[in-house]
């Protein structure tokens, strides 16, 4: 178990230490869990992300043998697995859509090909609800639901997150792909696509 500095009485936690505190949720009735990963090794590829043997994926097969019945939720995002801290891939300095997209679809079916019950992507890439849908149908996970971060807004609040999942950019900013906390409307238009596309829960964050 590792300290996070910004947010006394939170760990990172390897899998060992992660089944015990699961047991421990399971025992106090709690029903589900969401996991975030951090890898041993960051690339500029996130091929840690959808790695068969990546830590998310080890985590999931590991707590789902030892509490079959705690429902695992799974953050479905490149940022941790990045180089370069960035929810996406790189393209001429830019986070490109559209090659992200199919990376967070295999993320997400090699998620719940190792057991997750749902994925939840946060990457908010465009169209990534609808990616994620259609690779999940097209292995088979027809019923597994999707929790969509529909709107998440740019915001410094994330910083003790970024840290826990050691995963500020190394350049710019999200502003490109996140959104504007003071744009109401453009919040109401991504909901509703979010869920024409598929969405079975929608999040407005933070």
């Amino acid at each position: 178990k590792k300290p996070i500095a910004s947010m006394p009485g939170v760990f990172q936690m390897s899998v060992d230490h992660f089944v015990r505190e699961a047991e421990r949720a399971r025992d106090l009735g709690i029903p589900a869990l969401l996991l975030f990963g951090i890898p041993e090794k960051k690339d500029e590829i996130a091929s840690g992300a959808m790695a068969e043997d990546g830590i998310i994926q080890r985590a999931v097969r590991a707590v789902k043998a030892k509490v079959p019945d705690i429902l695992v939720i799974t953050d479905v995002c490149l940022c941790e697995y990045m180089s370069h801290g960035h929810c996406g891939m790189i393209e001429k300095g830019e986070v490109d859509n559209d090659t992200t997209l199919e990376v967070l679809a295999e993320t997400a079916v090699s998620h719940v090909k190792a057991g997750a019950d749902m994925v939840a992507p946060s990457a908010m890439m465009d169209g990534q609800i609808a990616a994620l849908r259609e690779g999940l149908d097209e292995a088979g996970f027809e019923a597994v639901p999707i929790m969509a971060y529909a709107a998440k807004y740019a915001s410094s609040f994330y910083g003790p997150f970024r840290e826990a999942a050691e995963s500020a950019p190394a350049f710019g900013d999200r502003r490109a792909y996140q959104m504007d906390p003071a744009n109401s409307d453009e919040a109401i238009r991504e909901i509703t696509l979010d869920v024409a596309e598929g969405a079975d829960v929608v999040m407005v964050k933070p």
